[in-house]
């Protein structure tokens, strides 16, 4: 046994005086190691504390709750599901107004082409008929039987034949079957056209809703797809103090 270690067993006081002198003389060292440190020695000090109390805190910072975070990524999921499927129901609604647009605008087009061919007739003038009693009745009877057909085949509005029978809004039971099909043309192209514009409506409406929630079903999918990371890949980054290099000597 060496006389240090001697000395060490008999009487520990010296050992600990040393040690005791070499931390309180450390920052010493570092200050006197630098000639950065020798011009500005308390910034020097501020530094050393702020590395210490940086240590210090983040070896007691508490450990993230996994638990909570699966909580969390499980409510996104269930959330960005139901998105989807709520999604893909403003789909099937986008997709059956576009049907019934479509439909619309195919009954306009016959509509109109109707009307063409029934201007070109009325163009050739009407037959010459007595005017008598049972003429008008006959062309009364005409009228309502070609406006019932009209709203059964949904080229009119149910009110039509209610129009048709008490001769308002434009319909007269005396005028002659060609100008009667006429009028039942116009007003036929006329109401297909209303359908077609309510119906193109309608789908804007459906395919900005659809698109809503189409960029609502994006954003939580990517949410969920976030929550479900590690925990360290996606939680803040600890924050650290900056400290300038100081160079120390060699002991």
């Amino acid at each position: 046994m060496n006389v240090v270690a001697e000395m060490l067993l008999n009487d520990p006081a010296p050992a600990a005086i040393w040690a005791t002198l070499i931390v309180l003389t450390f920052p010493a060292l570092l200050v006197l190691g630098s000639p950065e440190a020798m011009r500005h020695p308390g910034r020097m000090l501020r530094d050393v504390l702020a590395t210490v109390r940086a240590a210090l805190s983040s070896s007691s910072a508490p450990a993230p709750d996994p638990s909570g975070e699966q909580r969390w990524a499980a409510e996104v999921r269930v959330a960005a599901d139901r998105a989807a499927i709520s999604a893909q129901r403003w789909q099937e609604l986008w997709e059956q107004a576009e049907t019934t647009m479509t439909a619309a605008y195919e009954s306009w087009l016959d509509a109109d082409e109707r009307l063409r061919r029934a201007t070109l007739a009325a163009r050739w003038g009407t037959p010459w008929s007595v005017r008598t009693c049972e003429e008008y009745a006959a062309r009364e009877r005409f009228l309502h039987n070609a406006v019932s057909a009209a709203c059964a085949r949904g080229d009119l509005p149910a009110e039509a034949l209610a129009d048709a029978t008490a001769g308002r809004n434009g319909w007269d039971a005396r005028l002659h079957p060609v100008d009667q099909e006429l009028v039942i043309a116009k007003a036929t192209a006329a109401y297909r056209r209303h359908c077609y514009e309510v119906a193109a409506t309608a789908e804007r409406t459906a395919w900005h809703d659809v698109d809503l929630a189409r960029r609502a079903s994006s954003s939580l999918n990517r949410e969920a797809e976030v929550a479900t990371l590690p925990a360290e890949v996606h939680s803040p980054a600890t924050v650290t103090a900056t400290i300038r290099p100081v160079a120390v000597p060699a002991l």
